[in-house]
């Protein structure tokens, strides 16, 4: 027993063991397909496939459909490195180094994290006092903001840790700025000057950085663990998952993220990283590093709480993988998000907003 609460879904089994997948009936790669999909993991379903040789074992539909997401991917991948490209070209001369974060950094540095890894926008992290320069300049090349409401913008540049998202004039492709990895009204504040100072270029992309490896696990953890949506949760899951693998291979990294995790004040998000991916993705980690975590642990009725939400909530958003309380999982979650990171006279009135204000706005405009 993994502790959970549902028996992992067909897709989880597949990932955990690739070999699950061969003996699958017609019904049995259309439900791993469909599990797929919901969880945007259709393209690290092939490179899971191919990685263990057995792609030539799928059925010639299912195949048919797993090199279809190949080509697509690539032409993603194609795409996000020009679009890196002319934001570097856009922020040339500030004299910042373009760090890259989740999506991008782990294709831009060629992780294995990056591999069949598709990503809706692209994310960087910028000093906050520099953020009028950087959004001057991409606006400058065809940036704009898209939320033009008062109260959205002024929640992002008031209370969030970026800018409101941008996309480009022509190109339609999003940007999201970050001057941290949480917002300002959140309990905890991981200090983005200790981030940045620790970021290492990319190799043969020059002006291009990523987060140290710890700090990358971690910015991860907290995009998951502090946020209320879950539809991606499972593959923001075996993101982690594949940075614990090829960076635990490097030495001294299990012995340093303990620590890390203390001075960014990041402990719980990486207890609960440390505790799911094993549970339900089968990660590798050392003992030493479980035990020197117990002190980010909740207490036992919380944790045992957390298990049965986060059990739900990181499965693929497909009706196969729910029951009669993971909708219930999914909106405890939610609230919980925005508890993480607004306070409560700041939360009631956000969610005010947004539940009558924008949403009677939206309609009036429709």
């Amino acid at each position: 027993m993994n502790g959970l609460p549902l028996p992992l879904p067909l897709l989880v089994r597949v990932l955990r063991d690739p070999s699950t997948a061969q003996g699958l009936d017609g019904a049995g790669w259309d439900l791993l397909l469909r599990q797929a999909d919901a969880a945007n993991l259709d393209a690290y379903l092939l490179v899971q496939l191919e990685d263990a040789g057995l792609l030539d074992t799928v059925p010639a539909a299912p195949r048919a459909h797993l090199e279809w997401t190949r080509a697509g991917a690539a032409g993603h991948a194609q795409a996000a490195r020009y679009e890196v490209r002319q934001i570097a070209r856009a922020l040339d001369g500030l004299g910042l180094p373009l760090i890259l974060l989740k999506g991008a950094a782990y294709a831009l540095a060629g992780l294995d994290a990056g591999r069949g890894r598709l990503f809706s926008d692209i994310d960087i992290l910028v000093p906050k006092a520099r953020l009028p320069e950087v959004e001057g300049a991409l606006m400058m090349h065809g940036w704009i903001t898209t939320h033009h409401d008062e109260y959205d913008q002024r929640y992002y540049r008031q209370w969030m840790h970026e800018l409101p998202p941008m996309q480009h004039a022509r190109r339609g492709n999003s940007i999201d700025v970050h001057h941290a990895i949480l917002p300002e009204t959140a309990p905890v504040r991981p200090d983005p000057d200790k981030l940045r100072a620790a970021a290492r270029p990319i190799a043969g992309e020059p002006g291009l950085a990523t987060l140290a490896p710890a700090d990358m696990v971690l910015h991860s953890a907290v995009h998951l663990f502090f946020d209320g949506e879950f539809d991606k949760g499972l593959r923001d899951l075996v993101d982690m998952h594949r940075l614990f693998t090829e960076f635990g291979a490097q030495p001294g990294f299990w012995e340093a993220l303990p620590a890390r995790a203390r001075e960014l004040e990041l402990g719980r998000p990486l207890f609960y990283a440390l505790r799911y991916c094993p549970r339900l993705l089968g990660t590798v980690v050392p003992p030493a590093v479980q035990a020197a975590m117990a002190w980010a642990a909740p207490n036992p009725a919380l944790l045992w709480l957390m298990d049965r939400l986060f059990g739900r909530a990181l499965l693929p958003m497909h009706a196969s993988c729910a029951d009669a309380w993971s909708d219930v999982a999914h909106f405890a979650l939610y609230v919980r998000g925005n508890w993480l990171r607004m306070p409560p006279q700041l939360l009631a009135r956000h969610l005010f907003h947004k539940a009558f204000i924008t949403k009677h706005n939206t309609s009036q405009a429709a």
